[in-house]
């Protein structure tokens, strides 16, 4: 057997943390020397590379000294927490790493407590320390504070440092005393990470942590084997999250051996492995020896803040472009999500064409929105809500701490804004440059919609970042979208005439030949109320010529809005129609008279 450390790397978005684990790779020799190598090679699907961003937990190994260190590599963005908490449960020591400049952000407080709490040993990357402005002494002073705050033992307060620049591939033991290489790193989680419990002459016993899946031998089952060992073709009982139990026998074993799975004849306590050939297993179920069935408590992940209506779309373009539009593809492909999903539910509602979907915040919703269109299907999704508790007969809501980053110019107009949306101040410092970082305790519901705000407010320089802080009592109304939508009067095609005369009343979001029906949102405007405009009207042909009637109509650029910006500018009364190809605003009401109808009866 050979020794074994698994750590799982924590950060926050874009502090290094998917670039250090290419560093690692390379350094431990898992690549040839001509071998190309991609850059951020763990973030492997489409939509991380295009955003930057991990999304998914993913597992890697290096050997450093004849031993074999399994890295969970995290995503860095609180919305996909549910990821880094079920995955903690397979490591023994986790690599906090933080930017040398920004410090501890809100991610890092949010998984670096649940490390703790689980009582892992951390061990500190200050990273980027090639940073003109990097302050490594004030950031490690941070993370003690932090560390403090959070309630550590002092064991896990007294943490080793290791300084790196991962995108130059130098660490050592001191900022000023760099040197080419990892080496100080993986000394470090030899020496400090501690090896793996579990006995293994004791009966097998395995969570499942997480779930892979291959299009030749189905689900995976991916975890760490608790105590015991493992031989492929072995028996097994499979403990369910409802309590059932079955008999089923291991597949192939595979471990990781740097990017590959490695198929394996035995596995023993300690072991990061994956088990191929039971079926449909899910997250969280547990896997025993037969002789000795006794299930280890379920991954428990925090509950979702944020919900939408997924909805099978019926305007009047539905079925052109979509591959999946029924309700019942809908619903396989949303309770299939479920498998991997872990914060994530499905709800069915009193419609067969409507499902509510609970999620951590509006990125995670928007990834898997992203994900389903692009896997062909076809639907439409309902503004997101904050779902509310109910306690002693009160209601609470959830509240979020927001981090901003921003020219100190523009402090005064945020501020203000926030205000109208129930925040509370909590700090405000200068930092370096002229920028200025302030604190806000703020209700989830008053960030619905301000992102994009908040963006141009900014001019395109502000950075902010979220993390939940818990439940508060229900704040009462608060103000959100301040200006009214731009309604397409007739099901056709945009004119450049037609859109020259709405470009007057506000923004628009659709240039010339582009289809579009009636109750269509073609863009906002510059008023609160709703106004209908025909964009597809043409001019009148005449034989008379004036002066200057023959000129060019000069259309200002339309703001085409991403995904994440239509469910922020939608209101209660309006939906996102997602395809393959499209993504368009619409009225739930389509026609002028059934909206106007539903206006009386909302003032009666």
């Amino acid at each position: 057997m050979k020794e074994i450390r698994n750590i799982a790397i924590i950060a926050h978005v874009d502090h290094g943390k998917t670039t250090l684990v290419d560093v690692m790779l390379k350094d431990s020799g898992i690549y040839r020397e001509n071998e190309q190598v991609t850059e951020r090679v763990m973030d492997s699907n489409d939509l991380e590379r295009e955003r930057g961003i991990t999304i998914l937990s993913k597992n890697t190994s290096v050997m450093y000294k004849d031993i074999k260190i399994n890295i969970i590599d995290t995503p860095g963005h609180a919305d996909f927490g549910g990821e880094v908490e079920r995955v903690l449960g397979m490591v023994d020591g986790v690599l906090l790493l933080v930017d040398a400049f920004e410090g501890p952000m809100p991610q890092t407080r949010f998984v670096l407590k649940k490390a703790l709490a689980l009582g892992l040993k951390p061990i500190v990357v200050i990273n980027k320390i090639d940073r003109p402005q990097a302050r490594p002494d004030e950031v490690v002073n941070e993370i003690f504070d932090l560390f403090i705050d959070l309630g550590a033992s002092d064991e896990q307060a007294d943490f080793p440092i290791v300084y790196a620049s991962a995108r130059e591939g130098i660490s050592g033991y001191e900022p000023d005393e760099m040197e080419q290489g990892l080496i100080p790193l993986f000394e470090t989680i030899v020496s400090r990470v501690p090896k793996p419990e579990g006995d293994p002459e004791q009966p097998f016993r395995m969570l499942v942590s997480n779930i892979d899946y291959d299009e030749y031998v189905g689900r995976i089952a991916v975890g760490r084997i608790e105590r015991g060992s493992l031989k492929s073709g072995q028996g097994i009982t499979l403990c369910r999250v409802d309590g059932t139990t079955q008999n089923v026998r291991c597949g192939k074993i595979y471990m990781y051996d740097g990017l590959k799975r490695v198929e394996s004849e035995d596995a023993y306590a300690g072991d990061v492995i994956l088990i191929s050939g039971l079926g449909d297993i899910g997250i969280g179920e547990t896997l025993c020896d037969p002789a000795c069935v006794e299930p280890l408590p379920v991954i428990t992940v925090d509950e979702p803040t944020i919900s939408m209506n997924f909805l099978v779309n019926n305007s009047p373009f539905a079925g052109n472009e979509g591959e999946f539009v029924t309700s019942r593809h809908l619903r396989d492909r949303l309770f299939r999500e479920l498998d991997t999903n872990v914060s994530l539910r499905v709800e069915e509602t009193d419609s067969a064409d409507c499902f509510k979907v609970s999620g951590r915040g509006e990125l995670h919703l928007s990834i898997l929105i992203e994900t389903m269109r692009r896997q062909g299907y076809e639907f439409q999704v309902s503004r997101p809500e904050v779902i509310l508790k109910h306690k002693d007969g009160k209601v609470l809501e959830p509240v979020e701490l927001l981090y901003i980053d921003l020219p100190e110019d523009y402090a005064g107009t945020v501020i203000e804004k926030l205000g109208k949306r129930r925040a509370e101040m909590l700090n405000m410092q200068p930092t370096d440059n002229g920028y200025t970082r302030l604190e806000f305790r703020v209700p989830s519901r008053g960030l619905i919609g301000y992102r994009s705000e908040f963006l141009s407010d900014t001019r395109g320089n502000g950075v902010m970042n979220t993390v939940l802080d818990g439940y508060i009592p229900h704040c009462g109304e608060i103000e959100s979208r301040s200006r009214g939508s731009m309604i397409a009067w007739e099901t056709g095609e945009s004119v450049t005439y037609g859109l020259y005369n709405a470009q007057e009343r506000g923004r628009l979001f659709i240039g010339p030949g582009l289809k579009v029906y009636e109750g269509m949102i073609v863009g906002e405007n510059a008023k609160a109320e709703d106004i209908t405009v025909n964009v597809c009207k043409k001019k009148h042909v005449t034989n008379m010529r004036a002066s200057g009637s023959d000129e060019a109509l000069r259309l200002t650029t339309p703001d085409t809005l991403s995904l994440e910006q239509c469910l922020e500018f939608i209101s209660d009364d309006e939906l996102v129609e997602v395809t393959p190809q499209s993504i368009r605003l619409r009225k739930k009401l389509l026609t002028k008279m059934e909206r106007d109808k539903a206006a009386n009866r909302n003032k009666k």
